[in-house]
């Protein structure tokens, strides 16, 4: 009776390995080819290919997707198993940049602002493209260089503190610092991808976690870049005010832009 049970065991494991689905082939960052008990099917994925560095480049990465397990019929969508950890194809793509969702989650827009993966090729007004509304992106980008460059590109998860410049890897070592910072009653800081001062802008954000959120912080600078122009009648003023009133600090501020606006594509 062991030893029936025993082959009735191994006969069945052997059935399930013949049919777990793998991956067999990657055409696009939105359509996978699964093979399932011989049969090959092609998947597609929600959302837009992140092309910019090119196919091939894609291709490369994905190379490591090749042959591992998925289950293509996840509630979730197909779900790939790597080095032991199971995640959705989708969320994994979005995530190094190559899926482009059609909503930008906090993961998107993470993956966008960081330029990982294919968004790395995309030119540096892309970002302010995809997460901007009403403002010209080469306007919020010009000032996003002047504002939170970090080898030649603006960083998502930065800090100005009393004038000193502070670039951070993740978004949680940003909310960790501003939390010290509050902590300490202190608002005299800029915040994220377009700088905006904690003083004089807390208010418009529904917590620090959000402040950094890159389309949040685009979307607060397009307000207060709009607030300026009406102010004021004048686009060069609005941009300069974003810095500062005083002709003195708002002038150099402009000049720094036009260069950056310049070198845009």
């Amino acid at each position: 009776m062991t030893k029936r049970l025993a082959a009735f065991v191994v006969c069945a494991i052997a059935s399930l390995a013949a049919q777990a689905a793998t991956i067999d082939a990657v055409i696009s960052p939105n359509a996978i080819v699964v093979k399932v008990d011989g049969q090959a099917r092609v998947h597609t994925l929600e959302g837009k290919p992140v092309l910019y560095c090119g196919l091939e480049a894609f291709l490369g990465w994905s190379a490591r997707l090749l042959g591992a397990q998925i289950d293509p019929g996840a509630e979730t969508g197909p779900v790939v198993t790597l080095a032991g950890k199971t995640v959705p194809i989708a969320a994994l793509l979005v995530r190094e940049g190559w899926l482009r969702p059609p909503a930008l989650s906090d993961v998107a827009q993470e993956a966008l602002a960081e330029r990982r993966g294919g968004w790395a090729c995309a030119p540096k007004t892309e970002p302010f493209a995809q997460m901007g509304s009403r403002v010209d992106p080469k306007i919020t980008a010009g000032i996003a260089m002047n504002e939170s460059s970090y080898r030649g590109r603006p960083w998502p998860w930065t800090l100005n503190v009393a004038g000193r410049g502070m670039f951070f890897s993740t978004r949680e070592e940003a909310y960790a610092a501003i939390n010290r910072l509050l902590a300490n009653q202190r608002c005299d800081f800029d915040v994220g991808l377009m700088q905006v001062n904690w003083c004089y802008h807390g208010k418009r954000f529904a917590s620090p976690w959000e402040a950094l959120a890159p389309a949040t912080n685009i979307r607060v600078a397009e307000d207060i870049l709009t607030e300026n122009l009406q102010r004021s009648g004048s686009a060069m003023t609005a941009v300069a005010w974003y810095h500062s009133a005083n002709p003195e600090r708002g002038g150099p501020y402009f000049s720094r832009f036009m260069k950056h606006v310049a070198q845009f594509q």
